[in-house]
């Protein structure tokens, strides 16, 4: 006879009664930050008609996927680092783990796709308005949202079927696939498989679409004859491909080994890379290292006469 458990408890990270208030106001103010940042590169991109083409549109899509993205996890993450009832429910906890699987695996989408159009930018210039038309473009942001949902909602259907007896405390600040695999009493084999194989396939094809884009884009720019067009078009490429590295380096980590690896607790400190270090850093990434941006935003908050 099996009991199905009612709740999951997320252990977390365990600090100490003095580090517990300085650990609550730093993730406070990186989720409240991020959300803000965020928020502010949609309301620049929509006031600037300079910046109403294809690359903000996809940079525009990116900063509203993020506001979900820390959503998910970060909010009930602050919430149990000074709370001693760290219980969350089993529907909870599945649809922590729907919403953080669709908007991780939407984002690898999204950054090949953004890959893809630098590409054509650059290394078709004088056919770009006509490839990389409105209809194209809405047509790869739903190709994004649908290959995330379905990712996810294939992964969930095996998640769910698992039995977790009364191993009901987690060993992570939020529901991730691994962790749940690890304390699941009946075979997790196929689940496994079906998570490996659909993390390898969100991963990797992305990965070699932004690697294959890139790799054309170099040399298209070395064949550009002076320094100072060569440096502009790689001004265009650098934002994305800094934050395409942060973001691919820390979760392929995370999701590239076997499931016994998660009992590192450095696998709880390399999420926190990904689920709040990165997203508070791709907004001031894409600011700073963005010369439209940066004018683009001038002009939204300066008061002229």
């Amino acid at each position: 006879n099996e009991t199905k458990v009612m709740y999951f408890i997320l252990l977390g990270f365990p600090t100490t009664g003095e580090l517990q208030l300085l650990l609550f106001s730093a993730l406070l103010l990186a989720y409240l930050l991020t959300v803000l940042e965020n928020f502010l590169i949609i309301l620049i991109i929509r006031n600037n008609q300079s910046l109403q083409n294809p690359m903000y549109f996809f940079l525009g899509n990116l900063s509203f996927l993020e506001i979900w993205y820390v959503s998910v996890i970060e909010p009930k993450m602050i919430i149990d680092v000074l709370s001693h009832d760290k219980r969350i429910s089993f529907q909870g906890c599945m649809a922590q783990l729907h919403f953080f699987v669709t908007f991780v695996c939407t984002e690898y989408v999204l950054l090949a796709v953004m890959a893809y159009d630098r590409f054509v930018a650059i290394c078709k210039p004088l056919r770009y308005p006509l490839i990389m038309s409105h209809k194209l473009c809405a047509q790869l942001l739903a190709g994004c949202w649908m290959c995330g949902l379905t990712t996810s909602s294939i992964k969930l259907s095996f998640i769910a079927r698992l039995s977790f007896c009364h191993m009901d405390k987690i060993n992570h600040y939020f529901c991730d696939i691994s962790p749940l695999l690890n304390i699941s009493c009946s075979d997790s084999s196929l689940a496994e498989l079906v998570d490996f194989t659909l993390a390898l396939l969100v991963i990797m094809v992305p990965l070699c679409t932004v690697v294959a884009s890139y790799i054309c884009i170099l040399f298209t720019v070395l064949k550009i004859p002076s320094s100072q067009g060569r440096q502009k078009a790689f001004s265009t490429c650098s934002s994305h491909l800094t934050v395409v590295i942060l973001f691919y380096s820390t979760t392929l980590f995370t999701y590239a080994h076997p499931k016994l690896m998660y009992t590192y607790r450095a696998n709880k400190l390399v999420s926190v890379l990904y689920t709040v270090v990165v997203p508070l850093l791709n907004p001031l990434i894409y600011c700073l290292r963005n010369k439209e941006v940066r004018v683009a935003m001038r002009k939204t908050f300066t008061c002229r006469r």
